[in-house]
């Protein structure tokens, strides 16, 4: 697939062009934080309503992380199409999520999202000045370059609730489906994203579906620490019910979502991989977006059973921190 971006050039110093085009593709990253902040009604997740499940943030904690992000995806870029080494890159990354946890006083509300978006928009911006990565999709080019040492990260990463979970359930995680091409975000959340939203649902209800119908297949590790293997099965349950019953389309969805996210409240459930993935699928849909050129399946797809997808590896919420970069990186980066 070429990508509507893919404009080939030699690799070097940045250019005008490549900072007009960095700075495009970190706006297509912050406006979809900014989209899955606001959508309403998510269960158990933070809203412009309500706080969900998080006691410890709001809407107004994740906009002030979000507005501490810009720049960072412009640096992602800028580093994804200058070909340098990947500790370089993940130097960027580290900063960035510094730069969040700066902003909202040590507050975890993006980091899953800044590994996500920050190896998406670095891999878009790679394939734009790499002609022998112009027929890749973005996940396909995260894999290629970068898949093998994402992999090999797990040993390194630091404690966390994800590597705890990881141990518990041998679950694969963020890293895994970034090393593996996201083929979750393309086969479950993409899908859905552009099936809706050639339907004529709006963005905020296109969103709101790829959410549900992702809940409905992850094995999200962030509901498994929170509710253990029943909180997480009641959410899948939950979404799967949902999107049988007809989804969005159905008449009085948001009040079945909101029953819903009062359930997921009480029970101090949220499915925060979920939404890192629908913020990924949207940021996807914009930088693999070709009317030209129709977007071709994914060829790390999830097998398909009786039409749909089977359910997606296990999900942990990953993050830049996870991996060792090299002390002598010349990444020039600082916290803000």
């Amino acid at each position: 697939m070429e990508s509507a971006f893919c404009i080939a050039a030699e690799i070097g110093t940045p250019s005008s062009e490549m900072q007009s085009s960095c700075l495009h593709l970190e706006q297509i990253c912050l406006n979809a934080l900014r989209d899955e902040a606001m959508a309403w009604p998510k269960p158990g997740l933070v809203t412009p309503v309500d706080s969900g499940s998080h006691r410890d943030m709001n809407i107004g904690t994740l906009l002030t992380s979000i507005d501490a992000l810009r720049g960072s995806f412009v640096q992602l870029a800028e580093a994804g199409a200058r070909g340098v080494p990947f500790t370089e890159l993940q130097g960027v990354g580290v900063a960035a999520e510094r730069n969040m946890l700066l902003a909202t006083g040590g507050i975890n509300t993006h980091r899953g999202a800044v590994f996500n978006l920050g190896l998406l928009v670095a891999a878009a911006s790679r394939r734009q000045h790499d002609v022998a990565l112009c027929s890749l999709s973005g996940g396909e080019v995260v894999s290629r370059l970068w898949g093998e040492e994402i992999a090999g990260s797990r040993a390194q990463a630091p404690v966390s609730h994800g590597n705890f979970m990881y141990k518990k359930f041998a679950a694969g995680g963020a890293r895994t489906e970034a090393a593996s091409g996201f083929p979750t975000v393309y086969n479950i959340g993409l899908p859905v994203l552009r099936r809706h939203l050639a339907a004529g649902h709006d963005r905020e209800s296109a969103l709101i579906a790829t959410l549900l119908s992702l809940m409905e297949h992850l094995y999200d590790t962030n509901l498994l620490w929170r509710g253990g293997e029943p909180g997480l099965e009641f959410v899948r349950q939950s979404a799967a019910k949902f999107n049988l019953d007809g989804g969005v389309a159905m008449p009085g969805w948001r009040e079945r979502l909101l029953a819903l996210h009062r359930e997921c409240v009480a029970r101090n459930l949220s499915p925060g991989g979920s939404a890192d993935l629908m913020a990924a699928s949207w940021v996807v849909h914009q930088l693999d977006l070709n009317p030209d050129c129709p977007l071709e399946p994914n060829p790390l797809q999830l097998p398909l059973v009786r039409g749909r997808a089977q359910s997606a590896p296990p999900l942990t919420r990953g993050g830049w921190e996870g991996f060792k970069p090299d002390e002598k990186s010349s990444t020039k980066c600082t916290v803000r």
